[in-house]
């Protein structure tokens, strides 16, 4: 009886034990959650620590991760202690072996750098040098970046990792467009697709910076500017004699000048959750550019611990900078327009208002118009562009200094000196481009959105060349045939318009500006509707334009209402074979003059 009471006790004993694995990995590695955070230490008989400057405290921790990846926190800000289980994210830096070859930032590792500046216990830099293979020469390696992000609007919202492959995600993203990387707000980051032993001289960088724009204080971006330092690359055959004083293990060198700016806008401010980048115009200028070598931006804490920690690093050149080389966001706008020389200007309108882009809305290339493809030669040749839907223009040999006007003919912001332009039309936004697609989950897959069979498609030239659009053709029915054309010439209509430098087009003055032409344009709507109904044609037929809910779709439905009106009116007339009253229509419909009518 006795033996069957003691096994009866070991058995409850057993069944109330917690069942919990005692599995020696952090509980969010490899699960199907969002792993947010680094991994901590949890064996501690693989937990080392040591004390570099013999001062009674630990300056570096090492251990493992993901089962068998070396780490260290090199502990910047000499305040760890003895029963810390990880660095902190103010001061310290993380070296990850993550090709476990026993190297620390080498090739195929990845390192981390807190910064903080104002010492408020909060980082407001933070460097991450993702070195990809040693094989990797000559060119761009997109598999690597050496990235800072500046955190101006101190949310501490930096780059997002993702710590089960060890790896930067820079398109990961809640909802259509809430991205975990810091692209919200006031913020800026400085990005080079290298890695670090690849570069020249690390102070200057490729994307040097990218900013952005919170004017409204709501967290969110309305304008994003990107500037760019196109590097020479030490060709394969090493004949470039520009590289003969250069360290042969380096590929990249910057010449300090910022040869491409291109600027993007929210004009109507319709961002918000759930829809957290809906940018609405771009505009790209190439050429030479400005120089930027004295744009000296200083660093105290970039330098860490300072020498004692250098025997850790393969590169030890990016911990030895207190400097880094870019335009601030102060000084950025009048270096772009002040001292740049400028050779190109092109300029692109998300028309159907679906791009959710964090960058930009994308430039399309004065290419074939009806080809449709990434890197297909075609309007949308940039893989990163909608292939319709948007509204490109391009002034090649830079005529029009980077103006803009507003069309008397259709009330939308055009380019001056823009030799052509054309309009992919998609007014349902079917092809639906939202955030694009391609990169880090989605790479390999090409873009998210349907190509369609065929789309309707406006074409804008200036024939006489003085730097405004003064015919367009229609393929309305996307058979690629132009049926119809327009020439304001031969309508007596002057093409001329008054301009407004791109200086002048700063986030406050785009949005006035979109805002009062859309309002416009409305008031035009209503005089088409009124002229309709005045010679017998209903216009209840376009009820659903009548009703706008926002800016974008009063800017929107306007030009349908004034579009649809003017060719049902001159489908009366021509049926009616009255050409004076069809001239007299086309004169009033693009002069922008629906008065000319009633005269």
């Amino acid at each position: 009886m006795l033996k069957i009471n003691i096994i009866l006790v070991l058995l409850i004993s057993f069944n109330a034990a917690p069942v919990f694995s005692q599995k020696q990995t952090y509980w969010n590695n490899k699960t199907q959650l969002i792993p947010w955070r680094m991994p901590f230490s949890v064996q501690k008989s693989k937990l080392k620590m040591v004390d570099l400057d013999k001062d009674g405290d630990p300056d570096l921790l090492y251990y493992t991760v993901n089962k068998d990846i070396p780490v260290v926190w090199i502990d910047d800000d000499d305040d760890m202690i003895w029963t810390a289980v990880e660095g902190d994210t103010d001061s310290d830096c993380l070296l990850i072996d993550r090709n476990k070859d026993g190297i620390f930032a080498g090739p195929l590792d990845f390192s981390m750098d807190w910064c903080d500046e104002d010492g408020d216990g909060k980082a407001d830099l933070q460097v991450i040098v993702n070195n990809g293979a040693i094989t990797k020469r000559n060119a761009f390696d997109f598999d690597s970046e050496i990235m800072y992000v500046l955190d101006t609007d101190k949310d501490q919202i930096m780059n997002y990792i993702d710590w089960n492959a060890i790896s930067m995600l820079a398109w990961e993203h809640n909802g259509q467009a809430n991205f975990f990387e810091d692209y919200h707000g006031n913020t800026s980051f400085i990005k080079t697709h290298a890695s670090s032993f690849r570069i020249e001289d690390l102070k200057f960088g490729w994307e040097n910076p990218f900013l952005f724009y919170d004017n409204d204080g709501d967290h969110l971006s309305e304008m994003a500017i990107r500037f760019l330092n196109t590097p020479t690359f030490r060709p394969a055959d090493n004949l470039n004699p520009l590289f003969n004083n250069i360290n042969k293990e380096y590929d990249l060198h910057f010449n300090g000048l910022m040869d491409y700016v291109g600027i993007t806008w929210d004009l109507d401010n319709d961002n918000g959750p759930g829809n957290e980048f809906d940018f609405d115009m771009s505009l790209l200028l190439k050429g030479k550019g400005f120089d930027y070598s004295k744009q000296i931006n200083r660093f105290k804490t970039l330098k860490g611990i300072g020498k004692q920690a250098d025997f850790l690093f393969y590169d030890k050149r990016w911990r030895a900078l207190d400097e880094l080389i870019f335009p601030n966001r102060e000084n950025a706008w009048d270096l772009t327009f002040k001292k740049g020389d400028w050779n190109y200007c092109s300029l692109v309108f998300d028309e159907d208002d679906d791009c959710n882009r964090w960058e930009r809305v994308e430039f399309y290339e004065p290419k074939d118009l009806f080809k449709m493809g990434k890197s297909n030669g075609g309007l949308d040749n940039n893989p990163q562009a909608d292939v319709i839907g948007d509204r490109g223009e391009f002034d090649t040999d830079f005529s029009g200094k980077g103006k803009l006007y507003v069309g008397a003919f259709d009330g939308k912001i055009h380019l001056n000196g823009a030799e052509w332009g054309a309009w992919r039309v998609d007014q349902l936004a079917n092809s639906f481009q939202g955030y694009g697609g391609l990169y880090d989950r989605w790479k390999g897959k090409g873009r998210m959105q349907t190509e369609p069979d065929k789309f309707a498609l406006l074409k804008y030239e200036d024939t006489d060349n003085n730097g405004f659009f003064d015919k367009i053709l229609y393929d309305l029915d996307g058979d690629k045939i132009f049926e119809d054309s327009v020439s304001f010439t031969k309508l007596g209509i002057d093409d001329r318009q008054a301009t407004m430098e791109s200086e002048s087009f700063t986030l406050k003055n785009g949005q006035e500006i979109f805002k009062t032409i859309t309002e416009n344009n409305w008031k035009r709507a209503q005089e088409a509707i009124a002229l309709s109904e005045k010679i017998g044609l209903s216009t209840h037929w376009y009820s659903f334009y009548k009703s706008p809910l926002s800016l974008h779709q009063k800017y929107e439905y306007a030009y349908w209402l004034n579009f649809y009106i003017y060719k049902d009116m001159r489908e009366l007339y021509m049926q009616k074979g009255n050409n004076k009253l069809i001239n007299k229509l086309d004169k009033a419909y693009y002069s922008g003059k629906w008065e000319i009518m009633n005269k």
